[in-house]
């Protein structure tokens, strides 16, 4: 989970092997829709079978559920406990054809489907969400506690909808998976290089299952712990350029004030600790053959504990002397390095954040599945409640006397970006800082839920239509948030850094280890535990700092904590009642065909309170929502021979607008008394907001040619109405006038097409040890563009859509041969757009793209006796850091973030019995 921010009347978050043991067999593949109703298969497999496990297991088990699913998708599975091929669940994700992730402090945060972040996440077949979101974290599933997991770039009717991108359902396991008694588990050791420390992750998994005389009983317990310690390293230009003042002193000969650079550079060390515990459980009792009643509980947490530290140097505040500066030999007007002395307001600011945030989710569940005659009926009902809790606390200081600094804009090597040193003044000396401030901030965000749904399954007799299914659904989800936030402006009492109560300091540890980059990159700064410790001191001092400033904020500092600001709250309860029916046909045109047909109806009915702050009154608002959504989709397989097939499909989906998006609530700013003729701003969510809305075509050609391999080519097709994103535009606000808003607001029209190619193989045709070596690979084109709100302008110029890389790919070497098996996987994903300042301006469209990432990552186990496996992994070997660029003009551009997060070394053993 990431640390979320407040922004002002709505939320913005950010950036917070070998197997000797016999697997189970592998479930029959169905739609998540059916999962609940069938928690587990017994295939009765005897003495006979040939069961093939690890690697080959695993990507056979997955070429499997691919073939034969109604739907297209892709799969990865752990064909033996704990044999996920990643840390969690997200990072799995990413060797999937289609998909590409996003990666914030050492860890994926964001998995997109074909370029759309869209996804619906399930867990066994049911809605899974946290805290306020229409989704689960996936990476707060620890690899070692799934059985699966499953991408679904194409829907059928049964499917819970949500996400127009697809849907990712994740897999545990369940007692009936076993012939008895199992016991398994895992331990493993991380080294993370960057920052310099080892974290254990454990997982325990037991299960039985016995006759009884009331029907077969089984049990399962699963726990997992996972943690890891990080350091993210950045060197950053400011977000904004300018121009050389009018007064400025430029001492460099033959260079004017025509000149533009960045207004600030910087370090950022993002440190800290993060922690999961998760439990999962289920108990399933067969009293008939026919009949299977279950029960599921799961439980997983987030724990953060993070220490950021940053240290921002102004380039223009105060117009400071400019000297030494060289300009871009192919830009006169760009500035690339310089020196900045004297004159500061500012010159170099620092921050030492400590940081708590922590989430609990909860599931349980309650279903059965009974088989009658011709009809499956099943029912399951779950329970689901979230919760996050986030304070955070940041002591501000900086440089008593603005220091003398030596500025590399864009250096040479190390990636470049920005570089700055301080000839003249002592980093680690805190008799050289003074107090700026306090930040003090409690967040919490509550989710919960209610779903239950009934299927029926008919087979009908008929050879054309050979079964149709119904299904209802009911949800009741309630969301709300709170917020409270103060800061304490102390800059101007200039009060010596050592008389702030802050308990400890020391020089911070060093981040880029490794690099020649950034000389000066240690500062003395208060300790975090000191911070959190010692936060009722601080918060005296700030009260008895602001009181003799005489600051009209001083009364906020009177309370213990902050108090939850009503601007900054809302609520929502939205219900919903979805009805489907499908049918499945066959067809024998000289080969079979086979498909299914189907449509999904959903009404949704919202209603939501926020509170809008009009001149500082503030003004209640309940507004409600109602729609319906009706969601065809027809697929076609034609089986042209065993091996070979063609997929079609075409779909319509949706995705609701976030909770916090809808917030009825706008803050429009008081006017200005000194320019009267000044526009208004504002911001706020959107009550008007429509769901995000794509009609999908699909083609997937599947040659499946041995046990373990196939090829496969898809294209795609994303006809989207509505893309989501904050824009500024003038609106009528009754009382006040014409108000510039800055809300969410539904674009126009978009397309996302592409397509995608596969392959996945042994070479068993090479002799000897030779025939363990196999290969993955895959790669995906992707294009995209979006209409701009109509509020823009009619001028406005359709977009690259954020987020999209053109192509990414996979390529993954593989070797197993008995007691050995391995894999290096590559994976890379080409440059993207972050976003726009001014896309209404079609002369200028400036704003942030990141260039291409690629990650490198080596696994190897080795299975000396048949119960005991030895792993060691090594994650990010290339180490290539994370680039962003900043294109403040046509020609204008500077490194705006290059972010360095090390690799990961682990050593680890499984064992099963």
């Amino acid at each position: 989970m990431q640390m979320g921010i407040f922004a002002s009347a709505g939320w913005a978050f950010i950036a917070l092997p070998a197997a000797a043991q016999v697997a189970p067999s592998p479930v029959p593949p169905t739609s998540p829709a059916s999962e609940p109703s069938d928690p587990g298969t017994d295939t009765g497999r005897d003495s006979r079978d040939i069961v093939v496990t690890g690697l080959r297991g695993s990507l056979q088990s997955a070429r499997e559920r691919k073939r034969n699913a109604d739907q297209i998708l892709d799969a990865v599975v752990a064909e033996d406990i704990g044999k996920l091929p990643d840390n969690s669940a997200a990072e799995a994700l990413a060797r999937i054809t289609g998909v590409q992730v996003a990666r914030q402090v050492g860890e994926v945060n964001q998995v997109l489907v074909r370029g759309l972040p869209d996804v619906a996440t399930t867990f066994n077949g049911r809605e899974i969400f946290s805290y306020d979101g229409r989704n689960v974290a996936l990476q707060d599933f620890p690899a070692a506690a799934l059985q699966g997991l499953e991408v679904y770039k194409s829907t059928t009717a049964d499917q819970i909808e949500g996400g127009i991108a697809g849907l990712v359902n994740v897999r545990s396991r369940r007692p009936f998976d076993f012939d008895g008694f199992e016991i398994a588990g895992a331990v493993r050791g991380t080294y993370n290089e960057e920052a310099g420390k080892y974290d254990p992750n454990v997982s325990l998994l037991l299960s039985d299952r016995w006759d009884t005389g009331i029907g077969e009983i089984g049990v399962l317990l699963n726990v997992a712990y996972s943690q890891q310690t990080f350091l993210t390293s950045s060197r950053t230009d400011g977000g904004n350029i300018g121009q050389a003042g009018p007064d400025q002193l430029i001492t460099t000969p033959g260079v004017g004030r025509d000149v533009f650079f960045p207004e600030a550079v910087g370090v950022f060390y993002a440190r800290g600790k993060r922690w999961r515990p998760s439990v999962d459980g289920s108990i399933q009792w067969r009293p008939t053959d026919n009949l299977e009643i279950y029960i599921e509980g799961l439980f997983q947490g987030f724990r953060g504990r993070d220490a950021n530290d940053s240290a921002i140097v102004y380039t223009r505040a105060g117009n400071p002397t400019l000297s030494n500066v060289v300009l871009d030999p192919d830009d006169p007007t760009k500035v690339r390095s310089l020196t900045v002395s004297e004159g500061q307001d500012f010159g170099l600011d620092l921050q030492r954040s400590a940081n708590s945030g922590d989430t609990n989710t909860f599931q349980g569940a309650i279903g059965a599945r009974w088989e009658t005659g011709p009809a499956i009926l099943s029912t399951d009902f779950a329970y689901t409640d979230s919760r996050w809790d986030l304070t955070q606390y940041a002591v501000d200081f900086a440089a008593a006397t603005p220091p003398t600094v030596d500025i590399d804009f864009d250096r040479d090597g190390e990636s470049g970006g920005a570089e700055f040193g301080f000839p003249d003044f002592d980093l680690t000396d805190p008799a050289g800082y003074i107090a700026r401030g306090l930040f003090d901030r409690r967040q919490r965000l509550v989710g919960t839920g209610i779903q239950w749904r009934g299927d029926l399954q008919l087979e009908t007799g008929s050879r054309i239509i050979p079964r149709l299914d119904f299904g209802l659904r009911y949800t009741n989800r309630t969301s709300r948030g709170e917020n409270g936030e103060r800061y304490a402006d102390l800059r101007a009492l200039r009060i010596p850094l050592a008389n702030v109560p802050f308990g400890a300091g020391d020089v911070i540890s060093p981040g880029f280890r490794g690099l020649d980059a950034q000389p000066d990159r240690a500062w003395y700064a208060p300790t975090a535990n000191g911070i959190t410790d010692h936060i009722a001191d601080l918060r005296d001092f700030a009260y008895a700092g602001l009181t003799q400033l005489g600051a009209a904020n001083a009364a906020d500092w009177a309370s213990d904590e902050p108090m939850f600001n009503p601007l900054q709250a809302f609520s929502a309860r939205e219900k919903s009642y979805t009805a489907y029916g499908q049918l499945h046909y066959e067809i024998d045109a000289g080969f079979p065909i086979d498909g299914v047909i189907g449509a999904r109806i959903v009404n949704t009915d919202g209603r939501l309170t926020g509170t809008s702050s009009i001149d500082g009154e503030p003004v209640p608002l309940t507004l409600s929502q109602n729609y319906v959504d009706v969601l065809p989709s027809a697929s076609l397989r034609a089986r042209f021979t065993d091996n070979l097939q063609l997929r079609l499909s075409a779909t319509k989906t949706r995705t609701r607008p976030a909770f916090y998006q809808l917030n009825p609530a706008v803050t429009i700013s008081p006017g200005d008394p000194n320019n009267p003729g000044a526009d208004r701003v504002g911001s706020g969510g959107n009550i008007d907001l429509q769901p995000l809305e794509s009609t999908n075509y699909d083609a997937s050609l599947e040659y499946y040619f041995s046990d373990a391999g196939s090829a496969t080519l898809a294209i795609f097709r994303r006809d989207v109405d509505g893309f989501i994103a904050n824009y500024t535009a003038p609106e009528l606000v009754p009382g006040v006038g014409t108000v510039l808003v800055n809300r969410p607001r539904n674009g126009g029209r978009g397309r996302i097409e592409g397509v995608e190619a596969g392959l996945t193989t042994f070479f068993d045709f090479l002799p000897g040890a030779l025939s363990g070596f196999g290969v993955q690979a895959n790669v995906t084109y992707i294009k995209g563009s979006q209409a701009l709100p109509a509020e823009l302008g009619a001028d406005a110029p359709d977009v690259d859509i954020p987020g999209v890389s053109k192509w990414s790919y996979n390529l993954v070497a593989l070797y197993e041969k008995g007691a050995f098996s391995a894999r290096l996987a590559y994976n890379y994903r080409s440059r993207f757009v972050n976003f726009f300042f001014n896309p209404a301006d079609v002369d200028a469209i400036a704003g942030e793209y990141t260039r291409g990432v690629e990650r490198l990552d080596f696994s190897l186990a080795v299975t000396p006796v048949e119960a005991v496996t030895l792993t060691f992994e090594v994650a990010n070997i290339t180490n290539q850091p994370f680039r962003n660029v900043r294109n403040y003009t046509d020609t204008q551009a500077y490194p705006r973030d290059i972010r360095y997060d090390g690799r990961v070394w682990a050593i680890g053993a499984r064992f099963r019995f």
